[in-house]
Formats: structure tokens, sequence, C-alpha cells
């Protein structure tokens, strides 16, 4: 018998689609995010029973029952509890957080911001529409004041959430936001939060086409998107603009947004740098908001830090080495134990 180990297969996007029927509206951003999931997946070389999707409760939330891996449909917010406690029992797996703005930002907020805090090795894809789309159309942690919804019908008074600046905050060691309509900059987004070790956060403008339709026109429409969104470069200039003429640099503290020429020059721009340590610019970057300023879409900030998983299981290794392993019966019996009679 030959002992050479038999080489993976590589697979393939039809490989990872499961046998479950998709239904979501017709012209639902998901399907596109689902497509290049598939895609951006395919080729890493990560056996299915290696991948493991969790999700809350939402739309987006679907998403386990139609990628043919491992996945668990959890309940609302708590996706990051249950996939933090699988990748610490289980490190050797790809675990993928999905979530939506209403579940991951509102009831999970509390989950979202410990497991991003903690650097857990997940990949939490976050679908942003600015909606509650499953309980038909109430308005989210992120939409927009004045936003007009079944349960603000005068618009909405909340200041919405921000949820790149909320992860940066937290100091997650991945961010970055992409399109569901932009397909080859998700897929490679996708792929990228894919190998990186530690917390990704993805944030996905996803257009909820029943109760939203539009809302991220601006960043989508080829005929302005070039003067309304700004794609991050590392180590480039931060330049925009049909003509590429537009730029941002610092006053004081403050971004703004200058022309070259007249004085101006490449020089004067804002240099983008993913790779910071300091989160301060990526977090200032996160703060601008169409119509003030060109959105910005790619990758925020990538750096390197321990994971939260790789630490735990550092330490039982080395209780185990010094101490043995455990027993459940004496874990029972120890400490103070009394009998009630």
């Amino acid at each position: 018998m030959s002992t050479t180990a038999t080489p993976l297969r590589t697979l393939t996007a039809k490989d990872l689609a499961s046998d479950q029927e998709v239904r979501w509206c017709p012209g639902c951003g998901d399907y596109s995010i689902l497509a290049q999931m598939k895609k951006a997946l395919a080729p890493l070389g990560i056996p299915r029973e290696k991948m493991v999707f969790v999700s809350g409760i939402g739309c987006s939330s679907r998403f386990p029952y139609y990628m043919n891996t491992y996945g668990f449909h959890s309940i609302h917010g708590r996706a990051p509890s249950l996939a933090t406690g699988l990748k610490a029992s289980r490190p050797d797996l790809s675990v993928w957080v999905i979530t939506g703005d209403g579940d991951g930002l509102s009831i999970g907020g509390n989950h979202l911001i410990h497991a991003i805090r903690r650097n857990v090795d997940l990949k939490i894809i976050l679908f942003n529409n600015e909606i509650y789309g499953l309980t038909k159309g109430q308005y989210s942690p992120t939409s927009r004041v004045g936003t007009r919804t079944k349960s603000t019908p005068l618009g909405s008074i909340d200041n919405p959430l921000r949820p790149l600046s909320l992860a940066i905050g937290a100091e997650a060691t991945f961010v970055a936001r992409t399109v569901d309509v932009d397909i080859h900059h998700l897929s490679a987004t996708l792929k990228r939060a894919a190998e990186h070790k530690g917390t990704a956060f993805v944030e996905v403008y996803q257009n909820c086409v029943i109760f939203n339709d539009g809302v991220f026109e601006y960043a989508t429409d080829k005929n302005v998107k070039a003067d309304t969104t700004l794609y991050l470069e590392h180590g480039k200039p931060l330049i925009f603009g049909k003509d590429r003429n537009k730029g941002i640099r610092l006053h004081g503290l403050d971004p703004e947004v200058v022309t070259l020429g007249s004085g101006i020059t490449m020089d004067d721009l804002i240099i983008h740098d993913e790779r910071a340590q300091e989160p301060s610019l990526a977090y200032l970057l996160s703060r601008m908001v169409h119509p003030q300023f060109p959105e910005c879409i790619g990758v925020f900030r990538a750096v390197e830090r321990p994971t939260y998983d790789d630490m735990l299981n550092k330490q039982i290794e080395d209780v185990i080495k010094v101490k043995g392993r455990g027993k459940l019966d004496e874990l029972f019996a120890s400490d103070d134990t009394w009998v009630v009679q």
C-alpha cells in the first residue's frame, strides 16, 4: 500500500453550493454575496468539512443553509459567542460569522465587540442594508437620521452606528468595506479576510430591494460613484473622482476634500497605511460619510496580533504539561463542597 497522501481535490464554487433552494427576494444583494463567497473560498484549499458558517437571525442568516459546509443557524445576535466557543475548541476549523446590521449591532452588539476585541480567529461578514428586512422594514441601528419606516413614520431620530468605526474602536485586526454589486472587489475582499489570522470584520453594503431600495445608489451608480467613493490602496495617496483629480488631506486633525492643482499636489494628500498599528487613521477614514466626503471602499486595517484561541489553547497545553490531564469527577469534588440534608 502506498503511504503517499492523496492530494486534496481543488474545490469549485459549485462544490460549495448546497442542495437547498436559495430563498431571498428577487434582486436581493445577498445572492451576490453568496456567489462571491463560494468563488473566494473554492481555491483556498480548505476542505468543506473544515469550514463552518454561524449565523444569527435575519435575511443574511439563511446563509449557512446555502453553503455545502457545516453550519449553525443560531439565535438573535449570539453568532459571535457560538463561533468563539467553536473556534476555541476546534482551532483547526475556518469559522465564519454571517450577520446583519440588525442582528449584529442591536441585540448582538455586545457579543460582537467582545469577539472583536479578543481577536478570535473569526471572519465576521456584516451585511448592511440599513433596515430590518426579515421583520418587514423597521429602521435598524445603521439607518440614517430621517429614515421613514413602519417603526419611524415621521423619520428616524436615532444617531446611526457606523459598523467600521465600532470595529476599529474595538481594535479589530482586519477591517474592510465592500459592495454587493462590485463582484470582483467583493470576492477579493472575502479572500483577504479568509487568509487573515485573527478577527476579520467586513462590512458589505447590501441593497434591500423591498424595504430600502437604492440606499447605496451613490456607491453603485456608474455615473456618480467615481466622485462619491474612494477605493483604498495600501501605500497610495487618497485620490478619487472621475478625472482622478480630487483627494483627501488633513486640515489639522480633520480630513478635507481638495482638488489637485493650484498649488495642491500629491504630496499634500494622506497616504493610506492599512498596516499601521495605531488605528487612528483607519478610524478617521471610517468617519468619512457621503455626501460631505467620498466613502472609502477597501481594506482600512490589516495588522497582526496574537489570537485569543491560540493563547487560550497554549494556556491549556502548559497546564497539562505541569499537572497532567484532569478528571471530571475530581473537578466536581474539588474546592468547597457541602451536602444539604
